[in-house]
């Protein structure tokens, strides 16, 4: 998704060129992108011009709806999705500590958008500044 927000400005883009810039299969790369227009948040284009493209603006795109696409519901341990999975549960402060995070995470995945990853990707790729020196230091 990041890859195609920062590179689709121009039109749809190449499942061959996401690929070998993310170094992944195209195979895998093939299936993962097939959930994400499953979910309406990309469009895939057949034939000559054709490609992947974001299916809305990527500031309407919430990372939460990314990952639950690709990932599912953010469990971070059994206990946490399915209570009968420990038969301590219900008397474990550690499993509350597990659902607070898996909150924590969920809210933070809401709060941001693909637009806000691409600009954070954006300012990683911006050249460094020379570093300066000091006028008058020695060594």
């Amino acid at each position: 998704m990041l890859d195609v927000a920062l590179q689709g400005w121009e039109g749809p883009v190449h499942l061959r060129d996401i690929a070998r810039r993310q170094e992944m299969s195209k195979k895998y790369l093939a299936h993962l992108t097939s959930r994400l227009e499953a979910a309406g948040l990309v469009r895939i284009t057949r034939g000559a011009g054709g490609g992947i493209s974001l299916a809305r603006p990527a500031s309407e795109i919430r990372l939460s709806q990314i990952f639950q696409t690709l990932e599912g519901p953010i469990v971070l341990v059994g206990c946490v999705g399915n209570p009968e999975w420990c038969s301590r549960s219900s008397k474990c402060a550690t499993r509350d500590i597990w659902m607070q995070m898996g909150q924590l995470l969920s809210a933070f995945l809401e709060s941001q958008t693909l637009e806000d990853l691409c600009r954070q990707q954006r300012e990683k790729e911006r050249p460094s500044p020379p570093p300066s020196t000091a006028s008058g230091t020695t060594r």
